[in-house]
């Protein structure tokens, strides 16, 4: 036993010098190139000690997970959204539901900065910050039936607290999955290719899911291989549609895409969970998990140097990606590969209906966030990797002459010829001004499988099936976070007439799901059929949605520790929710009323009252788009405003529920379901 620990100890030993070798070459580098190994190798040497150590830690002692307990799925079984669910399809859901394109998006865009700020914030974020958010609001669910996280904060903190914390996320929600919609529609929409891929996931996920509860109950592995078989195919299929009728029939404009996405959405969140939802978010993560997997590999065998340096000199907010500070801009920007307030309505939604066991927690809460880390780090590696004058090009709207000129001059050489090629090498007809961040990251990834499969010949095939693979991890994200969002919305029609709140009502059902629908696919639409108001308007105000979510879910987790007497741990919760609140209010406040019109959105909207102000003869076409970006920029300084104020306000009757718990004034009553052992459960079955 005694040379065993001592085994132990120098391997963790090792891990741990390794770990903090990789970090201090990659921070203290100033002017060489670095190898992108050395950002594998620490991340891969945090994600190890996480889950070893922190995991363990945080379940055992902080939450103290209770394996005889039995979970809601296995109490209330009901075949439709209580679903006792194996813990590695639990892992898939999960882990596809969560990471949407947050991981993949935000550290690309975060690489403005350099590859430095976004590595450590990804890194330190996802292990002290959003796996420990995750892990605290699956527990805290699991514990109440499987509820939602406003119903917890009305529970918990009380009605006053609840009901601002359900419209504050109902209106959040509206906006992020607007947003990850439009980005689903601007990636399929004329794609034949990307759509014949996206849609085969949906026949092949009803197939396991019919399989598995009636034909093969049990033989996970037998249609595991029937549904990764059948993708590859769809995967490889899709590129022979050129000249058929097939081809005709799945090249949709956006507009008739985004419909076809909101009735997905709309039976996503009717239809049992183990029908299509839990199956295809499985099988998709197949295809997530593998091709981050060999992008890592790709990396690993190519051994690619980071061109981006560890710091640029944008970080004082001069970037010409986005505009705004390394603080607090680079933890905005940045969500889903670190915190994420989304993923707490999918832990406090369809997640713990599903777990079989507590202990399923660890692997699922924890151990998603940290995978998730993972692949962000890809993300940033890969943006690295590029020549910064092509990354910045890629990501700049304009004439390619000017925009190759002014990248030039701001120290990063780059010509309209050298972007000519990289497009030609893509098959494309032009890669200036694809912002965003999902084609730079679909660059990076084309360029790092081709160098090791199939040369500069196969860069186009790579690339395209990159921007596929963007749309299914994002489009995943939306049939779960509907779902999650019909229960959302049925807490609130629960206020208005209490049986609309059942969730085992048909009529509620189909009701809350109709609502939530088409309020986001509102949204949607107008971003479809006006780029100029649709995602130039959401997107700067999703990130700080996003994480204000979190904010809302950490100050929930805080008062359950306290009510579990679990004060000397409290830091555990408090310190991730004291750097968000404090990142997003300055975000936010930054957006807000920042003098820069390039970042603020009321000086921004005083300039284009100017320019409306002045008769020079302006093109009646011009003239109705400067009004149109006034209106949108009024819009987003008001829901953001809005967005501000409901949090304080949820923190504040929080804080203020501490207070009288810590200072007894308030009994500590946890509303947790009555204890059920697991032998008692399976003896009355």
């Amino acid at each position: 036993m005694k040379s065993t620990l001592w085994l132990r100890a120098v391997i963790w030993t090792v891990v741990v010098a390794l770990g903090v070798t990789a970090f201090a070459v990659l921070a203290w580098s100033r002017g060489e190139p670095v190898n992108a190994l050395w950002m594998i190798v620490a991340s891969v040497c945090v994600f190890a000690v996480a889950w070893r150590f922190h995991s363990a830690w945080l379940t055992a002692k902080v939450l103290t997970l209770d394996e005889t307990r039995a979970t809601p799925a296995v109490v209330h079984e009901d075949g439709k959204d209580f679903v006792k669910t194996n813990k590695w399809i639990v892992f898939g859901h999960h882990f596809a539901a969560i990471a949407g394109p947050g991981p993949l998006v935000g550290p690309v865009l975060a690489a403005q900065f350099g590859y430095l700020p976004g590595m450590i914030w990804i890194l330190v974020g996802a292990t002290l910050g959003g796996a420990v958010h995750d892990s605290i609001i699956l527990f805290c669910s699991i514990r109440r039936r499987g509820k939602s996280l406003g119903q917890m904060v009305r529970e918990e903190v009380g009605p006053f607290a609840g009901l601002l914390a359900l419209i504050s996320i109902v209106a959040i929600m509206i906006i992020l999955l607007a947003v990850l919609a439009l980005v689903v529609v601007k990636a399929l929409a004329e794609s034949p290719w990307g759509l014949f891929t996206i849609a085969a996931t949906m026949p092949l996920a009803l197939l396991m899911g019919l399989a598995l509860r009636y034909w093969m109950p049990g033989k996970i592995g037998a249609v595991t291989v029937f549904g990764v078989v059948g993708l590859l195919l769809a995967v490889v299929g899709g590129q022979w549609l050129h000249g058929t009728a097939l081809e005709g029939w799945l090249t949709l404009k956006g507009t008739t895409l985004a419909w076809w996405i909101m009735g997905y959405g709309l039976v996503a969140s009717v239809l049992p969970v183990w029908l299509l939802l839990a199956p295809r978010d499985y099988l998709s993560t197949f295809m997530k998990i593998g091709c981050v997997a060999l992008l890592g590999v790709a990396i690993v065998l190519l051994s690619p140097h980071l061109q981006m340096p560890a710091l640029t000199k944008f970080i004082d907010g001069s970037g010409p990606v986005f505009a705004g500070p390394v603080f607090p801009f680079c933890f905005i920007t940045i969500a889903c590969a670190a915190v994420s307030g989304f993923h707490s309505l999918v832990a406090s939604g369809t997640t713990p209906k599903l777990l079989e066991r507590e202990s399923h927690i660890r692997i699922v809460g924890y151990g998603g966030m940290i995978t998730e880390m993972l692949v962000g780090i890809m993300a940033l590696t890969a943006a690295c990797a590029m020549p910064p004058g092509e990354y910045f090009a890629v990501n700049m709207k304009g004439e390619p002459a000017a925009v190759t000129q002014k990248i030039t001059a701001l120290g990063y050489p780059v010509t309209p010829a050298q972007m000519a090629a990289l497009a030609d090498s893509v098959g494309e007809k032009t890669m200036i001004g694809r912002t965003g961040g999902a084609p730079t990251f679909a660059v990076g990834m084309a360029q790092m499988f081709s160098g090791v499969l199939g040369g500069k010949a196969l860069s186009a095939l790579w690339y395209h099936f990159a921007i596929m693979f963007e749309a299914l991890f994002i489009l995943t994200t939306i049939d779960a976070g509907t779902r999650v969002g019909r229960f959302i919305v049925q807490d609130l029609l629960g206020y208005v007439w209490r049986p609309l709140g059942n969730t085992r009502s048909t009529a509620g059902n189909w009701a809350a799901s109709v609502a939530f629908v088409a309020a986001w696919g509102w949204f949607l639409y107008q971003g479809v059929i006006d780029p100029l108001g649709g995602i130039n308007s959401l997107w700067p105000i999703f990130g700080v949605a996003n994480q204000l979510l979190a904010v809302i879910a950490l100050s929930l987790g805080t008062t359950v520790l306290i009510k579990m007497g679990r004060v000397r741990y409290l830091w555990v919760s408090l310190l991730p929710l004291a750097w968000l609140l404090a990142v997003t209010m300055t975000a936010g406040w930054m957006k807000i009323f920042s003098a820069d019109p390039r970042l603020g959105f009321l000086s921004a909207a005083a300039e284009l009252r100017g320019r409306l102000a002045q008769d020079g003869g302006v093109p009646l076409a011009q003239s109705a788009e400067w009004l149109r970006l006034l209106v949108n920029n009024y819009v987003n300084a008001a829901v953001t405003g809005t967005f501000l104020v409901l949090v304080v306000l949820v923190v504040a009757a929080c804080a203020r529920g501490w207070v009288q718990l810590l200072s007894g004034r308030r009994a500590a009553e946890l509303h947790e379901e009555p204890y059920v052992p697991l032998a008692e459960t399976a003896a009355a079955k």
